[in-house]
């Protein structure tokens, strides 16, 4: 079981797919950490979005770090900025879109996991670029 600090420099970043326009820095990877749940931070490139999904059994919550964008939950379009946070409960679908000029970044839990820190970890590597780091460490 992991204890203590990490440094964000040290997390690993991966895309689902190599296509995907955003990309996930785990946090909290239950099998690493011993935990029934999962926390990443996602990046979401300019223009980016997630496909629409739903989780069966887990609730997300999203909590906007940095930029701006939107949630389409319940067939609305909600605006978000930083600051901003909202909860997907389990079985209803979502998508997640970058509508400003600069990356979206947020602080996004699952609970349960529900194999998402696996469907992250099987894939394609990516890594934090300047830019990221600026913004999350705030240098």
């Amino acid at each position: 079981m992991t204890v203590g600090t990490r440094a964000l420099r040290d997390c690993k970043a991966f895309r689902i797919q190599a296509a995907d326009t955003n990309k996930f820095v785990l946090l909290v990877d239950p099998a690493a950490d011993e935990t029934g749940f999962v926390a990443v931070i996602e990046i979401f490139d300019v223009g980016g979005r997630t496909p629409a999904n739903i989780h069966e059994r887990a609730d997300e919550l999203f909590y906007v770090l940095h930029g701006e964008g939107v949630i389409i939950y319940h067939h609305r379009r909600a605006a978000l900025r930083q600051g901003a946070w909202f909860l997907v409960r389990a079985g209803e679908e979502h998508v997640v879109e970058n509508t400003g000029s600069g990356r979206l970044y947020c602080l996004t839990t699952m609970v349960p996991d529900e194999s998402f820190a696996a469907a992250i970890r099987n894939g394609v590597a990516d890594r934090l670029d300047e830019e990221d780091l600026r913004v999350l460490e705030g240098t």
